[in-house]
């Protein structure tokens, strides 16, 4: 039986953790003298006290499995409904459904935003709205995991259920020493990420934002023209590198900085199948700027290439040009990168390399049967046997990946909105990458959809982020049976 009591107190924690947070960005707004900082302050003092209410009045008692789902996907809903009041205190945005949007995107990383003046926006919303994204990248309920001591196997039932990836990789033994070292590693590299971008001519506030949005593969930018307002080689190289380094397992930047050894990247295949596609599509996006007639150096086509190439594979969402206007076989490769995905346990979204490549190994395991029916094969992935459980989540998760897609289509569809339009935001938004084609390409944001549509859009990037599963639990009537 589920314990309301119980998850009430967890998801209390949670929430104190939002509304301390916020405080960060009353400071900043302090620091600029900006009128928001009584709203601001307000809306973080209404976070904190019912986080406290709700942690003094549960009951503190170990979880169960069940209950660990409902915390991890509840948790979520709460952070966004909680995260949106500095929206809705300040007035910054019109509605409830613009806030509750903008907030979702920010800490589920995909980055489509409301917005229609980004630079008109107070500086302390706008830290927010990257801190959100920073927040939301390694995970929430992995930062609760991490800082709450005395949970021991109830923080397994926490990890498990917001990880994502097909198989899930684990430093220590213990969950909480595991979360810990991989928010350690990902405070490191943003420190690095952020004292470069201010090296190379982003001023401090721009550097900060554009860090928790580049390894949190968010994608807020505090710009109007995103990446594209900095003409700069040397910040779109450094963004593209620090994307790159975001979209893969946070497992192997911990292990190969501690073993102070390369191979431990070359030895993952998901890494090595993640680079390969990143470098092929970046090379054929380049050749059909070339073929294209564009007017861009040698070097910008290359820079432009594999800037937006990795910004859409690591569901980052960034823009430094109008991809939109490029020649379709660069379009269509664009397109294509939509449904690739950052690697198991970074900090992107989407189906992930993991899981085409234990389709496409055992599709050639199916072939070489015809060739030798009785031979044994087994399926391996990373020198791990599969098994046919695991195998058959990932198809599972495949056919309600394309499931979910056609009814966000379909939903948008009946918006009137068109097709191409409703496709890619659909699938931006389950994908938690951000831009799509269309009326939501990336010059273009999502305030023109009405609130329904945005609700609905809301709903895919939730369930993206959490990979399907935990969310869709809670609707089924047997998961809440004893």
């Amino acid at each position: 039986m589920i314990r309301t009591r119980v998850i009430l107190g967890y998801l209390g924690r949670i929430i104190l953790i939002i509304g301390i947070s916020m405080l960060s960005s009353v400071l900043c707004s302090l620091y600029y003298r900006e009128s928001i900082i009584i709203p601001f302050s307000l809306a973080a003092g209404v976070t904190i006290v019912t986080g406290l209410l709700l942690v003094f009045s549960a009951e503190k008692q170990a979880i169960h499995y069940k209950e660990g789902f409902v915390i991890v996907s509840l948790g979520w809903l709460l952070a966004s409904l909680f995260g949106s009041l500095p929206y809705i205190f300040t007035g910054c945005l019109p509605s409830f459904a613009d806030a509750f949007f903008e907030t979702v995107s920010g800490f589920t990383t995909t980055g489509a935003s409301v917005i229609t003046n980004v630079e008109a926006t107070p500086k302390g919303l706008l830290f927010w709205r990257s801190l959100t994204q920073w927040l939301g990248g390694m995970g929430i309920i992995g930062l609760f995991v991490a800082i709450i001591s005395g949970m021991g196997a109830q923080a397994n039932h926490l990890f498990k259920a917001e990880v994502p990836g097909p198989v899930a990789s684990k430093i220590s033994p213990r969950v909480r020493e595991t979360a810990k070292k991989l928010w350690i590693t990902y405070i490191i590299l943003s420190v690095c990420c952020a004292v470069l971008l201010y090296l190379f001519g982003m001023d401090i506030f721009d550097s900060l934002c554009h860090t928790f949005a580049t390894m949190a593969t968010g994608g807020f930018s505090t710009r109007n023209a995103s990446i594209g307002y900095y003409d700069s080689p040397l910040i779109q190289w450094t963004l593209t590198i620090f994307m790159f380094i975001a979209g893969v397992n946070f497992t192997l930047h911990y292990l190969g900085f501690k073993q102070r050894n390369l191979q431990v990247y070359l030895k993952n295949r998901e890494f090595l199948f993640y680079t390969a596609i990143v470098v092929v599509a970046s090379l054929l996006v380049s050749l059909s700027l070339s073929l294209g007639g564009s007017e861009l150096s040698t070097e910008g086509k290359v820079r432009a290439a594999f800037f937006q190439v990795v910004t859409i594979v690591t569901t980052t969402g960034y823009s430094s040009v109008d991809f939109e206007l490029w020649p379709n076989m660069a379009l269509g490769i664009i397109f294509l990168m939509m449904f690739v995905g950052g690697c198991a346990g970074s900090t992107g979204g989407n189906i992930k390399p993991g899981r085409y490549l234990i389709l496409l190994h055992r599709s050639i395991i199916e072939i070489k049967r015809i060739i030798h029916p009785k031979a044994v094969i087994s399926l391996r992935f990373n020198d791990r046997i599969i098994s046919d459980s695991l195998l058959i989540n990932v198809l599972q998760f495949f056919f309600l990946y394309i499931m979910f897609l056609a009814l966000g289509t379909i939903g948008l569809s009946c918006l009137d909105i068109d097709l191409i339009t409703s496709l890619t935001a659909a699938a931006s938004c389950l994908g938690n990458i951000g831009p799509g084609l269309g009326q939501v390409g990336p010059m273009d944001n999502y305030s023109f959809i009405a609130d329904g549509g945005k609700y609905l859009l809301s709903l895919l990037m939730l369930v993206g982020r959490l990979e399907i599963y935990p969310l869709l639990l809670l609707f089924l009537p047997d998961f809440w049976r004893e």
